[in-house]
């Protein structure tokens, strides 16, 4: 008998992931066992790649570290475990510890807690995300980690996508979370970074990982956070979602986890269309011809002006589309006007039919 449908759908989730980064690796050489040596910097012999799950003790990222802790075996993949402890609630330190020796009891090895500290920037949900994933890429460079898999499931990718749609903020936020990644600002966070990150659940529901982890009987922990309607999330969760589901029946969830897929495929068309126009619109000297990017299609020219301002120096993060709208107006709507302050201190101006985009 095979196991509970639950469990069997989260391992095939890990499964095709695992091989897709083995399949990534093939410029080192095989195992017996299908997987891919590398060298110990200690001893020189040959040692299997590491895959790291990040474990907050939720039923998702529990599920997911039970599923690596049986699939990484069989591939010849050693699998570790990574759990943040934010600081952010009474007794985070203990949760953390608990949540190491439930991976240890898995069978993961590396297993760590790693401390960071929460700042304010962008808001304590945006903050939270920045401190965790910078702890995650130190900690996968320090132990020369080929993958990092996040528990995200097919419900978090539905309030993603719900979440872009309220900013207003274009087909790419509507793309909601990439099934491979290096983080936020990716590819831009250090060298070998931009495939670092595997979503392995996103077409996997939330009640799926948790019915997994039930059946296995496996301990959980549910962040109160979750629950807090201070949280924008925790709101679309418990009040949204479920509002919206009422009013249009259920199905919800799916379409919008489809409608971020087709996004992420029409936005990454256009980002190469505007990758090659780039080159196109530009004078001897590089400098943006305000005539040629008059002629480009609105989306493609919104993107290049995008590219140019963040490679002037803005950070993609504070960069929003109501900026790069009034960047737009310098070419569509000239009457004039001065030159346009944006993030990191950036600003655009145009002068003699060029678009000059330079930190002030």
């Amino acid at each position: 008998m095979g196991p509970h449908p639950a469990v069997a759908a989260i391992r095939l989730a890990v499964r095709r992931v695992l091989h897709d980064v083995l399949t990534e690796l093939t410029d080192l050489p095989r195992t017996p066992s299908g997987g891919i040596p590398r060298a110990d910097r200690r001893t020189g012999a040959a040692t299997p790649p590491l895959v790291l799950v990040a474990c907050s003790g939720g039923a998702d990222s529990m599920a997911l570290a039970s599923a690596l802790a049986f699939e990484a075996p069989k591939l010849g993949i050693r699998a570790g475990g990574i759990t943040v402890d934010h600081g952010l609630q009474d007794g985070s330190d203990q949760r953390a510890a608990e949540v190491v020796s439930r991976m240890t009891a898995l069978g993961l090895d590396p297993v760590e807690s790693v401390a960071v500290r929460v700042g304010r920037d962008g808001g304590p949900e945006a903050a939270a995300r920045d401190a965790r994933y910078g702890a995650l890429d130190d900690a996968a460079d320090r132990l020369g980690a080929a993958a990092v898999l996040l528990g995200h499931t097919r419900d978090d990718q539905a309030e993603t996508v719900l979440l872009g749609l309220a900013r207003g903020s274009g087909i790419r936020s509507l793309s909601g979370m990439p099934e491979v990644s290096g983080g936020p600002g990716a590819p831009g966070r250090g060298p070998g970074r931009s495939h670092r990150y595997r979503r392995p659940f996103l077409q996997v529901d939330r009640q799926t990982a948790r019915k997994a982890c039930m059946v296995q009987s496996l301990a959980v922990w549910d962040d109160p956070h979750n629950m807090d309607p201070a949280y924008t999330r925790s709101r679309l969760r418990h009040e949204g979602l479920p509002a919206l589901e009422k009013a249009l029946g259920k199905g919800v969830v799916e379409a919008l986890a489809r409608t971020a897929q087709l996004s992420r495929d029409d936005a990454d068309a256009l980002d190469a269309w505007a990758a090659e126009a780039d080159r196109g619109v530009r004078d001897e000297d590089g400098r943006l011809e305000c005539a040629k990017l008059y002629a480009l299609p609105p989306a493609v020219r919104r993107r290049v002006l995008r590219r140019a301002v963040v490679a002037a120096g803005s950070p993609a993060g504070s960069l929003f589309a109501r900026h790069i709208e009034e960047v737009d107006r310098l070419i569509t709507g000239w009457r004039g006007q001065g030159a346009i302050n944006l993030p990191g201190r950036v600003e655009a101006q145009r002068q003699g039919g060029r678009l000059v985009i330079r930190q002030g």
